[in-house]
C-alpha cells in the first residue's frame, strides 16, 4: 500500500469508528457485531504504526495512551459554572416558580392564566466537567472548580468514550463549550469495587467519588480503565455559530452533533408537571443504571432565562428539586464548641459513628443554642441525622422516646474554649462570639488560612495542617508574620525537606503581588466576601480611602448597608488591626493602582450591552468593566432587551441576531467615542 492510499484508507477507517461510536453511544444502536468493530480499530492501528506520520489527535487510536501529568493546570472558565439553587418540598417548587413569575413582571392574573415552560433532567451524582471544541474538534476538557477556574483535564476527558473528539454533521458553532456531568453506572462501580477487594484495596465509598477520584487521575490510562460516562446538560459558552433560542432545542442540537444527553430529558408546561416529573422519576430512581439525587428543572426559553437573570453563584431560571435526604438513627455522645475566623462559637454533635448517604458520620452541625433548644437535644439522646448529597450532615430531630434517664443538659460556655476570653452574644442575639479578636488562637489560625486561600492571597501550598502546625509552634502570631517565615524554621516541621521549605517560601514571596480586592478579601473582615471587597475597592481606589470612610461614605458603596459598614469601620478602628496591616504593608505586599471609576454622568445607565468578536484596542473584560462603570449592563446573549452591541471582528452569530432584532450596533471606534474613554 502506497502512503496515498494508507492516508486515504485512514481516513475512511478513522469516519466508519467513529460512526460506529455514534451509534453505540448516541443512538444506542449497532450496525456491526463487536468483532467487525474490533477488526476496523486493529486495522487502523496497524495503518498508523507503519505510517505514524498520518497519526492525528482525533483518532480513535489516541484516546489513551499520553504521558502521565505531573499536575493539572489551571483552566478559566470563558463563562463561569455556576451551582443550583435548590428545592425540597412542592411548596419550595411553587414558590421558585413564583420568583420566576415575579422577575418577569407577571401578575397574579397572568399567572392563573398561563404557565411557564420548563425543561426537566434527573440529577446526576457526578461530576460537573466543560468540554471546548473549536471547528468541531475536542481541544479541552476542564473540572468546574470555583466556577471562575477549574483544571485543565483535558487528556482524561479524551480517554472516555461517551465524549466525542469530533462532533458529528455540520451547523455548530466554530467555537462550543458544553457542560456535562461525568459519572460511573452502577454496574461498573460495583465491579470497580469487587475487583479493588480482591486486589486488597480500598474499596470506592460510593460511585461519585469513584467518577471523581478517576477523573482527576494524572495518569489518564488509569482514568481509561475507570470507563466514565457522561451526560450533556447544556450548551455554554460559544462563538460564530448558532444556538436554538430554547434550551430544549440546543439539547437537541448537542445530540445531533454526537453529544451525549440523557433519554430522561423532558418539556413540560408549569410547576404541576414539573411536579409529575419528579414523582415518576422518583419512582424510577432504584431501576436507573446511574446514581440520581433529585431533578432539575430549568426555563426553556433562552430570552426568558436572560431576563430572569443570576445571583452570584446560581441562575435564578434554574433549580435542583433534591430527593428526600437519607437519615438514621444514632446516638449524640457530646457537643464540642468551635471558634469560627470571626469569632463566633459553633456547637458540633459529636456522635456515634452512624452509615448515611454512603459515608461514615461522627459529627453533624447543630447550628447554634436556638436550634439546640428547639431540638430539646440532651447528651445521651437517641437522634435522627440527615446528610442530603454532600451538605454537612446535621442533627434534624430528638426521639423522646428513647431518651434515657438520665442526660446532660447542653449549655453555652461563658468563656472561650480556646483563650478563655469573654464570650458575648451578637446584636441579633442569636451568635455567640469571642471577643477577643486576633489574640484568639482559633481566630489566628483561621484567619491566617483565609488569607492564604485562593480568592484572597493564594499562597500555594500553604493548607490548613501546615498553618495548624505552624500556629501550634507559635511561629505564627498573625498574617503578618507569615512574611517572616524562613526556610530554615520549614524544615523543622514535620514533612518538609529543604526543597519543600524553599518552595512554601517562594510562595510567600510570590503572594507580596496581589491586587487591592483580594489584599481586602483576606483581611477577613466579617460579611465583606469577593464582591463586596471588589466593590470597596472600586469605589474607594487605594486601601487609605477605605480605611478612613466614615459610615456613611461606606453606605454610599453598592450592595454596603448600614450593618456591613459598621463591621468595616470597626475592623479599620481596632488598633491591633491597623498593626497586622501596616505589617503586612511593611513586608512588601503592593498591587496596581486602582482608577476610580466615576459613574455621575451615568452614560450607559439602564442600558444592555452584549460585547462579541474579537477587540483590537482593549479585551472584552475591559469594555464590560467600562460598560459597568458607566451605569451599563452586559449580557451574554442578545434579546429584544438588548439596547448595544458591541462587535469586533468575527462577531458571528450574536450581529446577526442583533440585525435581525434592530438592535444597534457599535464597532469598536463608536464603542470608544460613545464613552469617551480615550
Amino acid at each position: 500500500m502506497t502512503a496515498d492510499s494508507a492516508e486515504k484508507r485512514v481516513a475512511e477507517l478513522c469516519q466508519q469508528i467513529d460512526h460506529h461510536n455514534y451509534l453505540y453511544y448516541i443512538r444506542d444502536q449497532i450496525e456491526v457485531p463487536d468483532a467487525e468493530y474490533d477488526r476496523l480499530m486493529q486495522e487502523l492501528q496497524d495503518l498508523e504504526h507503519q505510517y505514524p506520520q498520518l497519526i492525528t489527535s482525533e483518532s480513535p487510536t489516541q484516546r489513551v495512551g499520553s504521558t502521565p501529568l505531573t499536575a493539572f493546570s489551571e483552566v478559566q472558565h470563558e463563562q463561569p459554572m455556576l451551582s443550583l439553587g435548590n428545592v425540597f418540598t412542592e411548596q419550595d417548587l411553587i414558590d421558585f416558580d413564583q420568583r420566576v413569575q415575579d422577575r418577569l413582571g407577571k401578575q397574579d392574573s397572568e399567572r392563573s392564566m398561563e404557565s411557564l415552560e420548563y425543561v426537566c433532567e434527573p440529577k446526576l451524582d457526578g461530576v460537573a466537567v466543560s468540554l471546548l471544541y473549536r471547528d468541531g474538534k475536542l481541544v479541552r476538557g476542564a473540572t468546574r472548580g470555583d466556577g471562575s477556574q477549574g483544571e485543565d483535564i483535558t487528556q482524561n476527558v479524551r480517554t472516555i468514550s461517551t465524549i466525542p473528539l469530533q462532533l458529528q454533521g455540520d451547523g455548530y458553532p466554530q467555537t462550543l463549550e458544553v457542560r456535562g456531568e461525568l459519572f460511573i453506572a452502577k454496574s461498573t462501580f460495583e465491579a470497580i469495587n469487587a475487583d479493588a477487594l480482591k486486589h486488597d484495596q480500598k474499596p470506592f465509598v460510593n460511585p461519585r467519588n469513584a467518577a471523581s477520584g478517576s477523573l482527576r487521575q494524572l495518569d489518564p490510562r488509569i482514568t481509561a480503565k475507570r470507563n466514565l460516562e457522561i451526560y450533556v446538560y447544556a450548551a455554554g459558552w460559544f462563538e460564530d455559530g448558532e444556538l436554538a433560542d430554547t434550551h430544549y432545542q440546543r439539547l437537541m442540537q448537542l445530540h445531533q452533533w454526537g453529544l451525549r444527553t440523557n433519554p430522561e430529558i423532558k418539556k413540560v408546561q408549569g410547576v404541576a408537571e414539573c411536579q409529575a416529573y419528579y414523582e415518576e422519576i422518583g419512582k424510577k430512581r432504584d431501576d436507573l443504571p446511574y446514581e440520581i439525587d433529585g431533578v432539575v428543572y430549568k426555563l426553556n426559553s433562552i430570552e426568558l432565562q436572560d431576563q430572569v437573570g443570576f445571583i452570584s453563584r446560581a441562575p435564578r431560571w434554574a433549580t435542583a428539586h433534591k430527593f428526600p435526604a437519607q437519615e438514621e438513627l444514632t446516638t449524640l455522645l457530646d457537643v464540642e464548641f468551635q471558634v469560627g475566623r470571626t469569632g463566633a462559637i459553633t456547637p458540633v454533635a459529636r456522635l456515634e459513628p452512624v452509615f448515611v448517604g454512603g459515608v461514615t458520620i461522627s459529627n453533624a452541625t447543630l447550628h447554634n443554642m436556638d436550634e439546640i433548644k428547639r431540638l430539646d437535644l440532651h447528651i445521651g439522646d437517641s437522634v435522627i441525622v440527615r446528610r442530603a448529597g454532600d451538605v454537612i450532615p446535621k442533627v434534624v430531630q430528638v426521639v423522646k422516646e428513647r431518651r434515657p434517664s438520665v442526660t446532660t443538659e447542653i449549655t453555652m460556655p461563658d468563656k472561650c474554649p480556646i483563650c478563655e476570653s469573654e464570650v458575648l452574644r451578637d446584636e441579633e442575639g442569636i451568635i455567640y462570639r469571642c471577643n477577643a479578636g486576633l489574640y484568639c488562637a482559633a481566630q489566628r489560625k483561621e484567619s491566617i488560612k483565609h488569607f492564604a486561600s485562593r480568592k484572597a492571597l493564594d499562597i500555594q501550598g500553604l493548607g490548613d495542617k501546615i498553618v495548624e502546625q505552624l500556629c501550634a509552634l507559635d511561629l505564627l502570631q498573625s498574617i503578618a508574620d507569615l512574611y517572616q517565615l524562613k526556610s530554615e524554621q520549614l524544615v523543622e516541621l514535620e514533612g518538609f525537606g529543604e526543597k519543600s521549605a524553599n518552595k512554601l517560601t517562594a510562595a510567600i514571596e510570590a503572594s507580596k503581588q496581589t491586587t487591592l480586592p483580594k489584599f481586602i478579601f483576606g483581611l477577613g473582615i466579617r460579611e465583606v466576601g469577593e464582591t463586596t471587597a471588589k466593590q470597596l475597592a472600586n469605589q474607594f481606589g487605594t486601601l487609605d480611602a477605605i480605611q478612613n470612610a466614615d459610615q456613611e461614605s461606606l453606605e454610599q458603596t453598592p450592595e454596603i448597608g448600614p450593618i456591613v459598614a459598621a463591621h468595616i469601620t470597626h475592623f479599620f478602628h481596632d488598633s491591633h488591626n491597623r498593626a497586622v496591616i501596616e505589617g503586612l504593608l511593611a513586608a512588601g505586599i503592593v498591587w496596581p493602582d486602582i482608577e476610580v471609576s466615576v459613574v455621575s454622568e451615568g452614560v450607559f445607565n439602564g442600558l444592555v450591552f452584549v460585547v462579541t468578536g474579537k477587540l483590537e484596542q482593549m479585551s472584552r473584560e475591559d469594555a464590560k468593566q467600562k460598560i459597568e462603570s458607566l451605569g451599563g449592563k452586559v449580557s451574554g446573549s442578545v434579546s429584544a432587551k438588548t439596547d448595544y452591541l458591541l462587535a469586533g471582528e468575527k462577531a458571528g452569530s450574536k450581529l446577526a441576531k442583533a440585525e435581525a432584532l434592530g438592535v444597534k450596533i457599535l464597532d469598536e471606534d463608536q464603542f470608544i467615542e460613545l464613552a469617551n474613554i480615550l
